[in-house]
């Protein structure tokens, strides 16, 4: 299956790729939300590969829907994460994919077409970057931390996220906000960053780069420090030293 996925996200990155610096038709499908016709080209392609190899899997994708996570193998996708840098010509977006087992990270894939990035996790394999290990980094003090975040569609995010920079923003080193979600998770995982946290995520935002920062040694909970899965909207994840430390801020505490 860690073959597949990363075939389908190549192969789905290439798609993006050329269609990028073309004209594109772009559609919204809600409140600052927009899907291209790379997404659904990016999308057509892992699909049809999946379901040629894997007919009994269920499929749940960001833009063709599917079924829900249950018993079994469920495929997660996000054909084109960072889908409003992409309309841009931002160039920060990649391909998640992710396989669940009885609802549990399996197997994690995150590809940057542009950067040919290709972040790989099997669980307890450990994680990879184009087939080089990768960890989680050594910064054990919030101070000194590089954090990621993203902002949300939805105002009501935004206000949440607007509150806990009021107490973060005093307490760490500095903060970057890439638009996309996967590639956020895949940094903490390669070491990059040292955290990153949001309060509205989707599965297909976080069932590759939830796995990749857990097998690079990490840490992800919820920001109450539950543990976390991927039908929940918050993730908090961390290189694990600082995860305490910024869980207390995250909650107000002193």
């Amino acid at each position: 299956m860690l073959k597949t996925a990363i075939e389908a996200a190549t192969g789905a990155g290439r798609i993006i790729v050329e269609r990028y610096s073309k004209e594109r038709g772009i559609t919204k499908k809600g409140f600052r939300d927009i899907v291209t016709d790379a997404d659904i080209a990016a999308e057509s392609f892992i699909i049809g590969l999946i379901k040629g190899r894997f007919p009994d899997h269920a499929i749940l994708s960001e833009e063709a829907g599917g079924s829900d996570i249950g018993s079994g193998f469920t495929w997660v996708l996000d054909p084109l994460d960072g889908t409003t840098n992409y309309a841009h010509h931002h160039p920060v977006f990649a391909v998640s994919i992710g396989v669940l087992e009885h609802g549990e990270p399996l197997v994690g894939v995150i590809h940057d077409p542009l950067r040919d990035q290709t972040f790989a996790a099997h669980r307890g394999a450990g994680a990879r970057l184009n087939d080089v290990p990768i960890h989680v980094s050594d910064v054990a003090e919030l101070k000194n931390a590089l954090l990621g975040v993203d902002w949300g569609h939805e105002n009501e995010v935004r206000d949440r996220m607007l509150n806990y920079l009021r107490w973060l923003l005093p307490r760490c080193g500095t903060l970057r906000a890439s638009g996309s979600a996967a590639l956020a998770l895949a940094y903490v995982a390669a070491g990059w960053t040292d955290a990153y946290f949001q309060p509205g995520l989707k599965p297909w935002d976080s069932a590759a780069g939830s796995l990749l920062v857990k097998e690079a040694g990490g840490e992800c909970t919820t920001m109450k420090g539950e543990p976390y899965r991927v039908q929940l909207p918050e993730c908090l994840a961390t290189n694990g030293l600082i995860h305490d430390e910024f869980m207390k801020v995250l909650n107000g505490e002193p």
